[in-house]
């Protein structure tokens, strides 16, 4: 139908291959080997779509669970000081407007929560949006993705990572034996940016509470952030994407492990990158399984 997929269809030679690779090496090591031979043409995004990232530089990544552990603090991305003329105008506003509510989504259920998402009028964005995307999932999920902001399927339709770019990202979560029903999947915004822009930081600032609570809620074993913008603002630094690729990080003082992948989107405009995006799975998948359950 057109949709991209993650792991590919094979000519015969290719798959006797891959079947004989199969007998002599692990599950992992052969949906890598297809996945490296995913990468045909190119398929081209609308010019509403949501995500252009950078490429990342070619260079080897550590894929182990005991690669270098980065611990992220809690602090805004915009802190008081020397840098205060750098905050953004409206910067005290939004954050004096989030911090008020910040306390009461704190002890939210997830019913009353997205009731507070569908009502929030802290950024402005309930001006241009459509439906907010609170997000989708199982309230078990050991496996968190987030991803920037809604895009312009995303808004009509309430839920993230709809269209072709969530066709891939149910792909990839095929291919490691997940579906989405397994796993929840959410946005740093609930709202969509006019045009898709990247979210502002008085934006993200004010939807933070909303996202802190669900993984308060949630307690996944894992997050992966999914493109530059998002890992971005959950890490507050304005590192590319190739280098914050590979690393182990913790999101703020939750002690929970967060890896940094591509955007689904920016993988279809660049299917060679599918390779290095599997790597990050495996690596998360190897994390997770290393955590062990609660």
């Amino acid at each position: 139908m057109g949709i991209d997929v993650w792991v590919p269809r094979q000519h015969d030679d290719s798959r006797r291959a891959l079947a004989e690779a199969e007998d002599s090496a692990g599950r992992d090591d052969v949906r890598f080997s297809r996945a490296r031979h995913d990468f045909g043409a190119a398929d081209s995004l609308s010019a509403d779509s949501a995500y252009v990232s950078e490429p990342l530089a070619d260079k080897r990544q550590d894929a182990s669970p005991q690669a270098e552990t980065k611990q992220i603090s809690g602090e805004r991305p915009f802190p008081e000081g020397a840098e205060a003329e750098a905050k953004p105008a409206g910067y005290a506003e939004a954050r004096d407007n989030a911090a008020a509510p910040a306390g009461e989504v704190a002890s939210l259920d997830w019913e009353a929560l997205k009731e507070r998402v569908a009502g929030c009028t802290l950024c402005g964005l309930e001006k241009t949006r459509t439906r907010t995307v609170f997000g989708v999932g199982s309230h078990t999920a050991d496996w968190l993705f987030i991803g920037e902001a809604p895009g312009r399927d995303e808004d009509a339709q309430g839920e993230p990572f709809v269209g072709r770019a969530g066709q891939l990202l149910n792909n990839m979560l095929k291919a490691i034996g997940l579906t989405r029903e397994q796993v929840f999947i959410a946005n740093v915004l609930k709202c969509r940016p006019p045009k898709n822009r990247d979210p502002k930081p008085i934006e993200a600032l004010a939807c933070e509470p909303y996202l802190k609570r669900q993984i308060v809620l949630l307690k996944p074993r894992i997050i992966i952030a999914l493109g530059r913008v998002a890992a971005q603002n959950l890490l507050r630094n304005d590192t590319p994407i190739g280098r914050m690729r590979g690393q182990q990080y913790v999101y703020a003082d939750t002690g929970i492990p967060l890896l940094v992948t591509y955007h689904p989107a920016y993988l279809l405009r660049s299917p060679l990158e599918k390779r290095r995006a599997w790597a990050d799975l495996l690596q998360a998948k190897k994390l997770v399984a290393a955590r062990g359950r609660p």
